[in-house]
């Protein structure tokens, strides 16, 4: 089951300061399954991210309610961090949990709302926007 953002925020509280909390975010990245190859297209690039980000996304329609799956992936490690945060609060939900969940709200309860550049910060928006679009497509 996917964390919530509590959870997330628990695991950012052991951390003294951002460097540590960089590092941590990065450690998360490295754990994300590996995308493949075939699935880093066109198609699944997500636009406004300044980092190349792919995210593909499936549904699980043998529970109720159906269930969606992301997977994703960057070249850059701070960005694949900020996916694997997203994917723990998004992926394996159903479409209208994902809908109503407050990514804002997450950012500035983990505090990185004022430690992300402004152009990671767009990126991570884009990856929302795309998150909540194929949740919203499916209701």
């Amino acid at each position: 089951m996917a964390r919530t953002i509590d959870d997330l925020v628990e695991d950012f509280e052991l951390f003294e300061d951002w460097e540590e909390r960089y590092r941590y975010i990065v450690d998360l990245g490295k754990k994300l399954p590996d995308m493949p190859e075939a699935e880093k297209t066109e198609d699944t690039k997500v636009r406004g991210c300044m980092s190349q980000v792919w995210m593909t996304c499936q549904e699980d329609t043998s529970v109720s309610p159906a269930v969606l799956t992301f997977r994703a992936d960057s070249d850059a490690f701070i960005v694949k961090g900020l996916i694997a945060i997203l994917m723990e609060l998004y992926s394996g939900r159903p479409p209208a949990e994902i809908v109503a969940l407050d990514a804002t709200e997450a950012l500035r309860r983990l505090g990185l709302e004022s430690h992300l550049s402004p152009n990671r910060r767009n990126g991570f928006v884009a990856m929302v926007g795309r998150i909540k679009s194929e949740a919203e497509s499916r209701l």
